[in-house]
């Protein structure tokens, strides 16, 4: 089958005022994470790119909810000229495009997958729900019943080719503003299918829709560790944390041999039961000779997040003699938060030695052990190994 490249656009650039609060709603906290968050981890894993469009002089605020390796554009003065511009940001390696609101964080690889399998045969296609309440005309009495028939409450993420939504806003009259992008490619004469949407997708918008969105999340927390141990050589490089430190020797292994990292990685793939290190990347696969460990770790969360789960804390403890971890464990949280889109007070780095016993006393090697916390929904992971 032939793939597509694919670009993920959150609209994450509005003030949020109707909620309430000091902060933007999509910089909210939700369950101990903040709003946008949510939105990203959800594609992450089902597309190519993600990009987060943010208003004027919200830059730190992203940053802090999503780290710094996040993608960032600045939005315009409303929600179309905030897509128009990262519409603009994209490549034209990029053929298809999912729009997404930030206030709708809790979004299924379900949704995600019906929408992008609909522009197979049309131009767009938007997630909806059917209207289940009377509805009727009104303004403090009640008048006429509005029939309901064909009527839908219309959701995002919303999948369109790249081109035709580049196409239908730069053919928008000026001075019209529209609702979503599926009205701006109807009205271009594009082809919108309709796909069913999920309640989850419901936009908070009023400061009681935070409590829902907290009812919402039924979370188990799970725990599990990792260990890791990796011999010293000389000639070798020593990457530690994510971080390249100067020392007279380096770790070796089929990788970058990143002792740390590689404990993390297993004690988060220990929380979902998926396996070890060796079980996604076998040292015996010439393909991860001399890789960065980052992108296992990576891949330990992508997991995670996929099953719509979050990491709430992960604590390492690297034994060794030398090098001293003190003048590098700053650092170390750093890498390792940006790694998995935390904030560094969720990162724990310690250091100890073994008082001169055994190999690490003796500076043969450096061992790791790691323990990560996290939550799932409780719906998700029944019955998966």
């Amino acid at each position: 089958m032939l793939r597509h490249r694919t670009a993920a656009l959150i609209v994450a650039a509005g003030s949020g005022s109707r909620a309430g609060g000091d902060l933007p709603k999509q910089f909210s906290i939700v369950a101990g994470r903040p709003l946008v968050a949510y939105a990203v981890a959800a594609f992450a894993g089902h597309v190519d790119e993600v990009v987060v469009v943010i208003g004027a002089g919200q830059d730190d605020l992203a940053r802090d909810a999503l780290g710094h390796d996040m993608r960032l554009v600045a939005g315009g003065p409303t929600r179309r000229d905030s897509v128009a511009n990262g519409l603009a940001s994209l490549s034209d390696a990029v053929e298809r495009v999912l729009v997404h609101d930030a206030a709708r964080p809790f979004v299924s690889p379900a949704v995600i997958a019906r929408v992008l399998a609909a522009l197979d045969d049309h131009d767009g296609a938007t997630p909806v729900l059917t209207v289940a309440d009377t509805l009727v005309r009104g303004k403090g009495l009640l008048g006429e019943v509005v029939p309901r028939d064909g009527l839908h409450r219309v959701q995002t993420p919303q999948a369109f080719r790249l081109d035709t939504l580049r196409a239908a806003h730069a053919g928008w009259p000026a001075g019209d503003e529209a609702t979503d992008d599926a009205q701006m490619v109807r009205r271009l004469g594009g082809r919108v299918a309709l796909v069913q949407g999920e309640a989850m997708l419901d936009k908070i918008t009023y400061p009681d829709d935070f409590a829902t969105a907290e009812a919402r999340l039924a979370w188990e927390s799970r725990s599990a560790g990792g260990f890791d141990v990796h011999r010293m050589e000389a000639g070798e490089e020593l990457w530690l944390g994510g971080v390249l430190i100067p020392h007279d020797k380096g770790l070796s292994g089929h990788s970058d041999a990143d002792v740390a990292l590689h404990a993390l990685t297993d004690a988060l793939l220990g929380t979902i039961a998926a396996g070890d290190i060796g079980t996604h990347f076998p040292p015996s696969d010439p393909q991860w000779r001399g890789a960065a460990s980052d992108q296992f770790l990576a891949h330990a969360a992508r997991l995670i997040a996929d099953r719509g789960g979050r990491i709430d804390f992960v604590d390492l403890t690297l034994i060794c003699e030398a090098p001293k971890i003190g003048p590098h464990r700053a650092a170390m949280i750093a890498r390792i938060a940006d790694i998995l889109h935390l904030t560094p007070d969720r990162v724990s780095v310690k250091a100890t030695t073994t008082e001169r016993l055994g190999f690490t006393g003796r500076e043969e090697g450096i061992a790791a052990q790691a323990i990560a916390t996290i939550s799932l929904p409780r719906t998700a992971g029944r019955g998966e190994a």
